[in-house]
């Protein structure tokens, strides 16, 4: 579970990042950017260290190489504590930059993960979603 003041931190930060950015304002969205990225690192490795945190750090990256290697440290953070919820969340977000890259091989494979968690979870809207992606991919082999 988060920490309640941190889930609150982050999710004010994701807020203001997506105004900062609608809004074209390179310089907040930096601050902001730092801020949050601050608060991942400065959590890591304590028992407020949660993949969240590092999963909204991984939407906010730019160079999406940089991004899919936060990913992964989320996505591992996740698997440590079970989340299906974050793991099937995580894993569908890396096979999106994947595929972006050109890395459809890999993609495949985070959907596959992405749908193994996902079966645990509620959420039947993204259940079908990440079918249809890894459905299509595979006909496309």
């Amino acid at each position: 579970m988060i920490n309640t003041k941190i889930y609150k931190a982050i999710y004010k930060l994701a807020e203001d990042l997506l105004y900062a950015d609608s809004q074209q304002d390179q310089q907040r969205f930096d601050a902001l950017y730092n801020e949050l990225k601050s608060i991942c690192t400065d959590n890591e490795g304590s028992d407020k260290d949660h993949p969240e945190q590092w999963e909204t750090l991984a939407d906010f990256t730019v160079d999406l190489e940089e991004a899919l290697q936060i990913y992964q440290k989320a996505l591992d953070k996740a698997i440590t504590i079970n989340s299906k919820d974050h793991i099937a969340s995580i894993a569908y977000s890396m096979a999106e930059l994947q595929l972006e890259l050109g890395h459809k091989e890999q993609a495949i494979e985070s959907l596959k993960q992405a749908k193994v968690s996902a079966n645990k979870i509620e959420d039947k809207e993204f259940k079908i979603e990440i079918d249809q992606l890894l459905n299509s991919l595979i006909a496309d082999s």
